[in-house]
């Protein structure tokens, strides 16, 4: 059977960073010391160090080589409950800044405005919000709303961080989400460069409406996407 090298390379390297015989900061094989290790070309050592690099387990110095990332602290994260991100983040102690990013009408979209229960003649915006840990982006935040339930939404979405303190301000007090979908996706050019990761990083979308409790209107449908190396995830149910 014909074993893929590039992959081989990976693997025991990878091997190695899970086992911590590599620690942060370490210097890597170069690629000549990894060709001639695994009797291949070095464009096979180059490709599979490049992979590591778009992973983001290494990084390059240039006229110098290739190191081992410092591990992180995984971002704990509960996917469930009735209690916002910013909230969440803030209970748990970490540093939390947003960025509005925009506040536009869409395009009609089948989906987010039956969910929405819109007609096509209704006006739907999306505000959205870059969220950063330690100043460090971490995820993009999506709401739309319906600009006839909310009337200035067109000016307020402008300075909006938070979906629920907004909702509250607007005599609003108690959500619940029907339904949440999680799935993958990798990141766009444009998702990379807000979210500063390659386009090997995949992200977590998480899918979901907010319910007002008392009425049981739907408040806004949500669109979240999380870089998956960044988070550790909670889906346990409370």
């Amino acid at each position: 059977m014909r074993v893929d090298k590039e992959a081989q390379i990976i693997d025991d390297i990878m091997e190695k960073i899970i086992s911590k015989s590599i620690k942060p900061g370490e210097k890597l094989p170069s690629e000549n010391r990894l060709s001639q290790d695994y009797d291949v070309p070095r464009m096979t050592a180059r490709k599979a160090l490049t992979t590591l690099e778009d992973r983001g387990y290494i990084y390059s110095k240039q006229g110098t080589g290739r190191f081992l990332k410092d591990a992180s602290r995984p971002i704990q994260l509960h996917l469930t409950g009735k209690t916002s991100f910013t909230e969440k983040m803030k209970q748990a102690g970490y540093h939390l800044t947003t960025e509005n990013m925009y506040c536009e009408p869409i395009a009609y979209d089948q989906k987010i405005y039956g969910i929405l229960q819109a007609n096509e003649a209704e006006t739907v915006f999306n505000i959205g919000r870059l969220r950063y840990i330690d100043e460090e982006p971490i995820a993009i935040h999506q709401s739309f709303v319906r600009e006839a339930k909310f009337l200035d939404i067109a000016t307020e979405g402008q300075g909006i961080l938070s979906m629920f303190a907004y909702y509250r301000s607007q005599g609003y007090t108690s959500f619940t989400s029907n339904q949440s979908y999680l799935s993958t996706s990798f990141p766009t050019s444009d998702e990379q460069k807000l979210l500063s990761c390659s386009s090997m990083v995949p992200l977590i979308v998480v899918e979901s409406e907010c319910v007002d409790v008392p009425s049981q209107d739907v408040l806004e449908y949500t669109k979240i996407l999380y870089r998956s190396d960044k988070f550790k995830y909670d889906i346990t149910m409370k």
